[in-house]
């Protein structure tokens, strides 16, 4: 299962990957935003990051309208690698290098249809491993750190 969130900015971007998990047959939950109105993205990221550190989600996706705010905020909860993409070989990368759990977007940066196309890159490609886990693993030593001090 995908979790899913935004802010107003976001909105008609998420609508638009919740009609992509749908027409993947993808069993998703939609953490809001429900409507254009403003609200704080940090809120939903959170929401979100939440869900699937606790592994009630797979992976997830977040939207604020520059993908900036959401994915700061998505990754400040521990064991989330939460990666902000433009275009397709950002999303690619995200994965197959940097198993991102967590794919950011901004929607007034990006259309419905390129949204759409990134999240599916994201989706279909398979983590690399080898190399890159060292670095992973690095990360996951600097959150324990943190948690000590």
């Amino acid at each position: 299962m995908l979790a899913i969130g935004s802010d107003h900015g976001g909105y008609e971007l998420k609508c638009a990957i919740i009609e992509l998990f749908q027409e993947r047959k993808i069993d998703y939950v939609d953490f809001g935003t429900n409507g254009p109105d403003s609200v704080d993205y940090p809120d939903f990221g959170a929401k979100v990051a939440k869900a699937v550190a606790a592994g009630d989600a797979d992976a997830g996706v977040v939207i604020c309208g520059t993908g900036i705010g959401i994915s700061i905020a998505a990754n400040k909860v521990q064991g989330i690698r939460a990666a902000l993409v433009h275009d397709e070989f950002t999303a690619q990368m995200a994965k197959e290098h940097n198993n991102a759990n967590i794919l950011a977007m901004g929607g007034r940066v990006l259309s419905p249809e390129t949204g759409k196309r990134l999240v599916g890159i994201w989706l279909d490609t398979e983590y690399e491993g080898g190399r890159h886990q060292k670095r992973l693993d690095k990360i996951s030593a600097i959150e324990q750190e943190q948690i000590k001090e």
